[in-house]
C-alpha cells in the first residue's frame, strides 16, 4: 500500500516541477520513485522506504544538482546590463561616494555610478572597469594600466 503514495508523491512533485521549472522538487521526486522500487520488493516496510527517500533525495541533490546548474546556466543569455560587468567606461561626473554623486557613460547611456570603496573617487574623463551593477548603478573600480 505504500507504494502507491509513493508513486501519488512522485507524481506531485513532478507536477510541481514542470510548474516551477525551478529545479527545486525534481530531487525529491526522485528520492520518491527510490522509495516506490524499494516498497515494491521489500513490501510495507515504511522506516526502509523512508531512508531511501532521505537517502536518495540528498544524493541527488549534492550530486546532480551542480551539474545541472552548471548546464542549465550555460543557455542562459546574459542581459544588456549583465553584459556591462568589467567593460570600460568613461566618468562624466566626478565619482565620489562620500559626497553621494558621480555619473560614467557607457553605451550611449549616462548611469549613476560609485566606487566600489569609499576611499577611491574618480576625476571627470578618467576610464574605469564596471565591477558590479546595484540597481541603477554602476560600481567602478580603478582601471589598470595596459
Amino acid at each position: 500500500m505504500n507504494s502507491f503514495y509513493w508513486l501519488v508523491l512522485f507524481i506531485i512533485l513532478l507536477v510541481i516541477e514542470v510548474l516551477t521549472m525551478g529545479l527545486t522538487t525534481i530531487w525529491f521526486a526522485g528520492g520518491s520513485l527510490a522509495a516506490f522500487v524499494v516498497s515494491l520488493f521489500l513490501g510495507n516496510m515504511l522506516e526502509i522506504e523512508v531512508a531511501v527517500f532521505i537517502i536518495a533525495s540528498v544524493v541527488l541533490l549534492l550530486f546532480t544538482r551542480p551539474w545541472a546548474m552548471r548546464y542549465l546556466n550555460r543557455r542562459t543569455t546574459r542581459t544588456n546590463v549583465e553584459s556591462m560587468v568589467g567593460m570600460v567606461v568613461r566618468v562624466t561626473e566626478p565619482v565620489d561616494n562620500i559626497m553621494e554623486r558621480g555619473a560614467a557613460r557607457s553605451g550611449g547611456m549616462t548611469w549613476t555610478a560609485r566606487s566600489v570603496s569609499d576611499g577611491v573617487t574618480f576625476a571627470e574623463g578618467e576610464l574605469a572597469v564596471v565591477k558590479e551593477i546595484r540597481g541603477v548603478k554602476l560600481i567602478l573600480q580603478k582601471k589598470k594600466e595596459d
